[in-house]
């Protein structure tokens, strides 16, 4: 059975740094991608970012260039270095995973994932 457990959010004011991490288990599949993802109430779940096995990153436009999404496959971990904080990244923040990979592309899309994480709130004032 996979599992996601994430663990690092937390409240921080406006402007600072947070580093989410995921944990991953219960599978071996070597084919896989990982993304992060957020909700805030009344709003469907936004794609934050994405990796592929191979590293290759997707971000949304309100990320970019603050976040920072990577993996660790030896310890099946991914993190999300999230810098320069606004109000408006305040959500629950969700680690997902698609196992076996797909390639239909769209990895920042909640319909492409088969397991998530129960997430971890952040939240961010000014």
């Amino acid at each position: 059975q996979v599992q996601l457990v994430e663990s690092g959010g937390g409240s921080v004011q406006s402007g600072g740094s947070l580093r989410l991490s995921c944990a991953a288990s219960g599978y071996t599949y070597s084919s896989y991608y990982m993304g992060w993802f957020r909700q805030v109430p009344g709003k469907g779940r936004e794609g934050v970012a994405a990796i592929r096995r191979d590293g290759t990153t997707n971000y949304s436009d309100s990320v970019k260039g603050r976040f920072t999404i990577s993996q660790d496959n030896a310890k099946k971990t991914l993190y999300l270095q999230m810098n320069s904080l606004k109000p408006e990244d305040t959500a629950v923040y969700y680690c997902a995973a698609r196992i076996p990979a797909s390639s239909s592309g769209g990895y920042l899309g909640a319909i492409m994932y088969n397991y998530w994480g129960k997430g971890t709130l952040v939240t961010i004032s000014s």
